[in-house]
């Protein structure tokens, strides 16, 4: 197959899909099932490959397989962990095993959790508190200030600790409260402008789209 008729059938292809994706817009059909199943079957495909490529088989060559001399049983041990752990979560499928599978899961929460908390203290909120300390200027200073309080509100919004009363109702003390209706403006704010830029971007991105297939129509036309 020449470069041309590659390029044909590519064209077509995508526009073939473009109006299978379209069609949502009068209801959810057979095209547009298809379509999004060879999207999501060719991104998984891709990104299988690509970590596969870079990260599964160099971490082997480097750990399980390496020659050197210096390589204890040790290290070959530690290669082997992250595929114990990706046996545990497999595991998690079994009625009967699913316990067994926590153990994966539970390593990877804590970890995730401590690398999370330490990259948001030693990340954001000291440099944060830095700044704000040895800014020069008085309106530096105040948008540092609101950075800190921001951010540290949010935190707090997401954390669930709270005083048990006599009544046995669950409440927060009043300078918790304060601090995670202000995370929670932040958080809303952040995600009003996190949704007008995807928006803008997925209107630039529609009208790119719709101008590539109308120039490969005429283009066969013409």
């Amino acid at each position: 197959m020449d470069f041309e008729t590659l390029d044909l059938t590519l064209g077509w292809a995508s526009l073939i899909l473009t109006l299978c994706i379209l069609s949502y817009l009068l209801s959810d059909n057979l095209l547009y099932r298809l379509a999004l199943h060879i999207l999501v079957g060719v991104t998984a495909g891709y990104v299988t490959v690509v970590a596969v490529e870079t990260v599964v088989l160099p971490w082997i060559d480097l750990t399980i397989l390496n020659d050197s001399g210096d390589t204890t049983p040790a290290f070959r041990a530690l290669g082997m962990m992250p595929f114990l752990l990706a046996a545990f979560l497999l595991l998690k499928t079994s009625p009967r095993l699913a316990r067994v599978g926590n153990l994966g899961l539970a390593f990877i929460i804590g970890v995730g959790t401590g690398v999370a908390v330490v990259g948001a203290l030693a990340g954001t909120v000291i440099p944060l508190v830095r700044s704000t300390s040895a800014a020069p200027d008085r309106y530096d200073g105040f948008n540092a200030a609101v950075l800190v309080l921001g951010t540290v509100g949010t935190l707090v919004y997401f954390q669930y600790l709270a005083k048990r009363r006599v009544d046995g109702t669950l409440t927060r003390t009043l300078p918790m409260r304060l601090l995670a209706g202000l995370g929670q403006i932040m958080l809303a704010v952040a995600f009003g402008t996190l949704y007008a830029g995807a928006l803008i971007t997925s209107l630039t991105v529609f009208g790119g789209v719709i101008q590539a297939q109308l120039t490969f129509l005429l283009e066969w036309i013409g």
